[in-house]
């Protein structure tokens, strides 16, 4: 959080207010809150990986779309898309009761449901220019955005892993 507060002092562009560094420290805090309760939970290397890359991925989903949106500026109502993204890995994760499979399935959907947000995003893209070829920018938009499903598919490997390592494992894929 020191960057930002440097950067402001040269002239970089950078122009956080007060609600910017209290908007990221509850971002830091609930990133790092999440990643203490995977250690405790498991003391499976591939479960926290795989626990640590979906936190990361939901983390920087937020980041971005708050900076500059995912699809046109941060306020584009199509970037509140992403949110269901993030409801869709959460309640996953809560449905699973944390076990490693279940989480993989979970991260699969997160992927899913990320992939289906850069489809209507680019539908909604082409329906606004229906006489026009796609622009260059919503090409790019719509293949960054599908780009973030990969890091969900990575978690989810890396769960399906903790998974075959103790598949009668209890919570959350080990215990012990």
């Amino acid at each position: 959080m020191l960057l930002p507060a440097v950067a402001m002092r040269f002239d970089t562009g950078v122009d956080w207010g007060a609600g910017d560094f209290i908007v990221m420290g509850a971002m830091l805090a609930i990133a790092c809150g999440l990643y203490e309760l995977a250690t405790r939970l498991s003391d499976r290397t591939s479960w926290r990986a795989g626990f640590g890359l979906a936190v990361a991925t939901g983390f920087l989903t937020v980041w971005v779309n708050l900076a500059v949106g995912m699809f046109g500026s941060e306020d584009n109502r199509l970037n509140l898309m992403f949110g269901g993204v993030l409801l869709v890995a959460a309640l996953g994760a809560l449905l699973a009761r944390f076990r490693a499979r279940g989480m993989a399935w979970a991260m699969v959907a997160a992927a899913a449901a990320q992939l289906a947000a850069a489809a209507v995003g680019l539908a909604v893209g082409l329906a606004a220019d229906a006489y026009a070829p796609p622009g260059p920018m919503l090409v790019r938009e719509t293949v960054l955005t599908a780009c973030f499903a990969l890091p969900w598919l990575a978690s989810a490997l890396l769960f399906r892993r903790a998974a075959q390592q103790d598949p009668q494992a209890g919570r959350a894929g080990s215990t012990g």
